[in-house]
């Protein structure tokens, strides 16, 4: 079991998230859980880092080059101090502290090695969540699973499949939990409908080549 008391880190990757970063970084600030809260601001070209430190991060990281999600949260890790992490992404509509203690409790009690959380999308939607690939962006975690994992399976979008794989693997217990009211900025909101469905599309694809990356070094033991 996790010593009660155990610090926590919080570490937020963000990529021109100017208009939502702020408020995301202040509920994690204001409510108390955290020894820290690390922004890197992944290659962004707005005022991402200012309204991260302007908001109370305690440190903030302004990478030069975009380093993809999971480099960026890789980046906060090793800058962090925190036995137990807490990633959060940066584009946030309606998070709360309950949504914390939901997702922190379980992992700082030693009831589970990770708690990954659901985003509102309508009942049914969120209901049928349960059944599909677990990539939400807002977990908690033990940091040993984090610094398991092999850098080359920190590209892309394979990071959050990547600490999936590797917690069944090693039988490490973990589970979701519902967020309710918890929405994102959608990319059609960020960059207009074309360019939007554009990268959604790019995402989804590289999901399922992240799958069957991951799938086969389960099989091969690689991870």
């Amino acid at each position: 079991m996790i010593d009660p008391t155990s610090p926590v880190s919080a570490i937020v990757a963000a990529r021109n998230e100017e208009p939502t970063v702020g408020n995301v970084v202040k509920i994690l600030v204001d409510s108390g859980w955290f020894r820290e809260v690390l922004v890197v601001s992944d290659g962004s070209t707005d005022h991402t880092a200012m309204e991260a430190r302007h908001a109370g991060a305690t440190q903030v990281r302004a990478l030069r080059i975009n380093r993809g999600k999971g480099g960026a949260l890789a980046h906060g890790v090793k800058r962090s101090t925190g036995s137990i992490l807490f990633f959060c992404d940066a584009d946030l509509h309606g998070l709360r502290p309950e949504h914390l203690d939901l997702l922190l409790k379980p992992v700082r009690s030693g009831r589970l090695a990770m708690c990954i959380g659901l985003r509102d999308r309508g009942r049914v939607i969120t209901a049928l969540s349960r059944w599909l690939p677990r990539i939400g962006g807002e977990r908690a975690l033990r940091r040993e699973i984090f610094e398991a994992i092999p850098s080359h399976f920190l590209e892309g979008f394979m990071i959050e499949t990547a600490l999936n794989v590797y917690c069944k693997r090693h039988h490490l217990s973990f589970d979701v939990r519902r967020l309710a009211g918890l929405r994102i900025r959608r990319k059609m909101e960020k960059v207009g409908w074309w360019q939007g469905g554009k990268e959604y599309v790019r995402m989804s694809w590289q999901i399922v080549k992240a799958h069957g990356i991951l799938a086969n070094a389960r099989w091969r033991r690689e991870i």
